[in-house]
Formats: C-alpha cells, sequence, structure tokens
C-alpha cells in the first residue's frame, strides 16, 4: 500500500532536501512550512508517518506531536528531527509516543532507514487488523453450542474435559469441534488458538 509522509520544518531548504530525499526512494512525500499549516490543510489519510522538527515559530514540535496523538493516536507514526540542545525534549516526545526521533545534522540513510520501518510497522499493523476483523466475522457465523466448544478449546481443555464441562459426548464434542474448526478456517489446532488470542 503506499503511504504519504508529511514533513514539517519551518526551514525550507531543509524541508525541501528531505522530499527530495524520500521521493528519491520512492516514498510520496508533501511539505509543510510548520504545524498551523499542516492542521489547517490536515490530510485525510487513515495512516501517514509524519516528521516534525521540534523547533518551530507558533506551534513547536512538541504541541504538534500532542495534538496529532489526540487526533489520531498511533495510525499516524512521528519521527522528530532535533537539534543537540532538543534531545531532553525528544526523549520526553518518545514516552509520550513518537516512534523515533533524529539528531541533527543526520544520516540521509539513518533517515531513509527510519522512515522504512514506520512504513512497514504500519503495514504489519493493518495486516494484524485485517486479520482479526476477519476472524471476528467468522466467530459470528459459530452457533451458541460450536463457540462454547470454541472457549474451552481456546482455554486448552481437551475433548473429554469438554464434554464434562458441557454435558455431552466426547464424539459429539469431536463434531462440534470440526465444525468450529470449518467455519473458523483453521487447518490446525495452534492456528484456531492464534485467532482465539488474537480477538481477546
Amino acid at each position: 500500500m503506499s503511504r504519504s509522509v508529511f514533513v514539517i520544518d519551518d526551514d525550507d531548504a531543509v524541508r525541501d532536501s528531505l522530499l527530495a530525499l524520500l521521493r528519491a526512494d520512492g516514498v510520496r512525500a508533501r511539505g509543510f512550512a510548520g504545524g498551523a499549516d499542516f492542521f489547517a490543510a490536515l490530510p485525510g489519510d487513515a495512516a501517514a508517518c509524519v516528521i516534525t522538527d521540534v523547533r518551530m515559530p507558533g506551534m513547536d514540535g512538541a504541541e504538534l506531536v500532542r495534538r496529532l496523538i489526540e487526533l489520531r493516536g498511533n495510525a499516524w507514526p512521528i519521527i522528530v528531527i532535533t537539534g543537540h540542545a532538543d534531545v531532553t525534549m525528544a526523549v520526553q516526545m518518545m514516552k509520550s509516543g513518537i516512534v523515533d526521533f533524529i539528531e541533527k545534522p543526520f544520516d540521509p540513510e539513518r533517515l531513509i532507514e527510519t522512515v522504512r520501518a514506520c512504513l512497514n510497522r504500519m503495514d504489519d499493523l493493518d495486516q494484524r487488523q485485517q486479520a482479526r476483523q476477519a476472524a471476528q466475522m467468522r466467530l459470528g457465523r459459530l452457533t451458541p453450542r460450536e463457540r462454547q466448544v470454541f472457549d474451552a478449546l481456546i482455554a486448552g481443555l481437551s475433548n473429554k474435559e469438554i464434554a464434562l464441562q458441557l454435558k455431552i459426548s466426547p464424539r459429539t464434542v469431536e463434531v462440534f469441534r470440526a465444525k468450529v474448526m470449518a467455519k473458523m478456517e483453521a487447518d490446525s489446532l495452534s492456528a484456531l488458538v492464534r485467532m482465539g488470542l488474537m480477538l481477546v
């Protein structure tokens, strides 16, 4: 999936060089001269990566990060570019939710690697979210009795223990177990347990 990276820096030269660097690596990148500009034209992407400077006139990086996390949570990972004097602030910002900070003057390769890691993490989150939604949908197909068998299997109970708990025969448990596996599209018990843990 093609993701956007938004670069927020009041220094035109730094912003332009960052955009050029990202675009040369095939990243879709857009620049903003400051936090106010960025929020005034807040892009509608469901997920995007943000690179911001710390010291900027008007809204500084810390305020921008706080507002963006309020609005987007962790759907928009943030990388902060910081001067040596701002490292303490950058560490505080990591505690509040940014994914990384890069000190100036930055190494272009390090920046590109950080952005790639950021974008990959977003793809992983996407895939996990899709897998969770698919498992949730399959779970909705189970009958109440099948759901009881599913919950018992996830809890690690054997067929005999499930039979005792539900007051049915072990043979009936096997029939329900086969139905649960088919409806949940699980090819093994471990795959079923993984789905159960994903849905917790």
